[in-house]
């Protein structure tokens, strides 16, 4: 049985082997439900260490008035420790994890909500009360399915970092944080620790060259690199409570660190722990970290306990491993080392009250300062939980390719940008086998026309569809959405998925109508639901930049490729001035068509 399981990068050595380790049954559960209890539980963790012992668990973000009790909180709603003992631990399951993993979000701020307590903030920043403030909003959701499959599916959507799976009986945490708290390797003569504070957001981009205008903006952004640099200067003063004098320093300052949804800037803070220093001691001086809270520390928390409406628990609290290192001394005791991630992209599991259904939370949220924006700092709250979306509805990435009389279309083009969807994705990749299986649906329809759909799954499984493909008369009838859409830079329209919950909503109902022409929330058309679009304005033929927020269709490039159109970006203000449509894809290729008003 395996009650835990840790994959942790190596925080020094990132090219070194991950500490990846599962464990079974605890020898012993140390738990503290109280405030008094919080410094015997650490106590306690950190003497099964030196014994030999692994420990593995988390810490609550309510558990910080058991350091100091002007850190205010609100009341927690579960453990305020809860560590494992193991004997040893074991060898990390290998194959595939069985079963399937959905779960439908809601909650969140609104809106309105969310506007509000960015100016309650900026209104005691300027007072001089502050400088920055973390705010955060819990998702919240019921899980269909097992919570292994949704940690493998997270483990996918946010690869690397520190990820740690423990089932602690009455929740499940399941955390796929990309950021360090702290890594303290202790010694006789003093020890080491380092900081890596995660502060500072961008979204990836649509093309290379957008991705790193992103992240360059992101590294020299005033507003991102002042963010930084407050948290730096607040875990440069946490940790001189436990280091030796002039050993507090800042080796990395404003790295930049590539997500699958998200730029992350960080930087590192390191020192020498004086001797003696205890797992508590450590705790005392950091928790909760920085990052999380904001500076001041003391008043950052009081406003975060006054906006907030429910406890963070494990979210914002510490998720981590403390364990043996070397040989025994002579006195039969080990060194100690820890390492411990700031739990963001967690995700906490719990029965409910009627003990029929599994409920999930999630945390979102951003560090609010002086100058921030309300329109940038909500589009990183849906930048950020982009995350757990991906991982919490299955998925297969999909190519739809045309099939006459024995040949396909554009194989090789769609085999590429399906492997590159499963590099995206984490997903197991072998073109060979989907070059076979389109084979097979090759020899199985020799003659007429066919719509052939090649779906991968995120185990690597490939298969392929055959469907009769009816012809389609010109022209075709487009109409224009009446509505921004929301997803237009989100991964799920830069690749081809078979999650199409976001094009559906905007599916024509009207009879007659082909399909719908988008537009991103700037007012720039992207594409229509199943295919892309081309616009005649001032005497050439055009088509929306990947920029725009649309996916690079095979049947668009060859377009491009020929100089049949080039790129531009198209307004919606453009519209009255186009002198005719078509409609772009591999399966159906160039369409002639006319847009009329939504």
């Amino acid at each position: 049985m395996v009650t835990s399981r840790i994959d942790f990068t190596q925080p020094l050595d990132a090219s070194a082997p991950r500490l990846r380790h599962a464990f079974g049954a605890p020898h012993e559960v140390l738990v503290a439900h109280a405030l008094a209890d919080v410094r015997g539980v650490l106590d306690a963790v950190h003497v099964a260490a030196q014994r030999g012992h692994w420990c593995v668990g988390y810490v609550r973000y309510e558990a910080a008035p058991a350091f100091d009790a002007a850190l205010q909180t609100q009341a927690a709603d579960g453990p305020l420790a809860w560590f494992a003992v193991y004997e040893a631990p074991q060898a990390w399951p290998e194959g595939d994890v069985p079963g399937s993993a959905q779960v439908q979000w809601h909650g969140g701020h609104d809106r309105g909500e969310f506007d509000a307590a960015l100016a309650r903030i900026q209104q005691a920043i300027a007072a001089g009360e502050l400088y920055q403030v973390n705010h955060t909003a819990p998702l919240t959701g019921m899980l269909l399915g097992s919570a292994n499959a949704l940690f493998a599916a997270l483990q996918r959507a946010q690869p690397g970092g520190y990820a740690a799976y423990i089932d602690a009986g009455d929740e499940q945490v399941l955390s796929v944080s990309p950021e360090l708290f702290f890594d303290w390797q202790d010694a006789p003569g003093g020890g080491t620790i380092l900081a890596r504070p995660m502060k500072g957001t961008a979204p990836r981009g649509a093309t290379p060259e957008q991705d790193a205008a992103h992240a360059e903006h992101l590294r020299t952004a005033p507003k991102e690199r002042a963010e930084n640099v407050m948290i730096v200067d607040l875990l440069r003063n946490d940790l001189s409570r436990i280091a030796l004098p002039h050993s507090v320093r800042v080796p990395a300052l404003f790295a930049t660190q590539a997500l699958p949804t998200v730029w992350q800037m960080t930087s590192d803070v390191t020192a020498r722990t004086r001797p003696g220093t205890t797992l508590t001691d450590v705790f005392a001086a950091l928790f909760p970290c920085g990052s999380v809270t904001g500076a001041p520390k003391v008043r950052a928390m009081q406003m975060i306990r006054a906006l907030e409406r429910a406890p963070r628990g494990v979210y914002c609290g510490a998720v981590g491993v403390v364990r043996p290192v070397g040989e025994a001394g002579l006195d039969g005791t080990h060194r100690v080392a820890a390492t411990f991630n700031v739990p963001i992209r967690t995700v906490v599991l719990r029965a409910s009250a009627q003990a029929q259904a599994i409920t999930a939370t999630c945390g979102i949220g951003s560090g609010i300062t002086s100058g921030a924006e309300a329109d940038a700092e909500w589009q990183e709250w849906r930048h950020k939980r982009a995350f757990v979306e991906r991982a919490s509805m299955p998925f297969e990435i999909l190519e739809t390719l045309a099939l006459r009389d024995g040949k396909l279309q554009h194989a090789d083009l769609h085999v590429l940008r399906m492997g590159a969807a499963a590099a995206h994705f984490g997903f197991l990749w072998s073109p060979h086998a989907a070059r076979q299986e389109l084979q097979i649906a090759v020899l199985r329809h020799m003659n007429g026309a066919w719509r052939v759909r090649l779906l991968l799954a995120a185990d690597g499984g490939v298969r392929a569809e055959a469907h009769a493909l009816q012809p389609t008369p010109e022209p075709v009838r487009l109409q224009l959405a009446d509505r921004p859409f929301g997803a237009a830079h989100g991964e799920f329209v830069r690749h081809k998925t078979t999650r199409r919950e976001h094009y559906a909503a905007f599916a024509p109902k009207a009879p007659g109508v082909f399909d719908t022409v988008l537009w991103n929330e700037a007012g720039e058309i992207t594409e229509g639901t199943f295919g892309n679009i081309a616009a005649l304005l001032d005497g050439r033929w055009v088509t929306p930049p990947l920029s725009s927020g649309l996916l690079p269709g095979i049947g668009r490039a060859v377009a491009l490729r020929e100089g049949r159109v080039i790129e531009a970006v198209l307004r919606v203000t453009d519209v009255p001035k186009v002198q005719g449509w078509a409609f772009i894809n591999s399966l159906r290729g160039w369409l002639n068509a006319t847009l009329h008003a939504g």
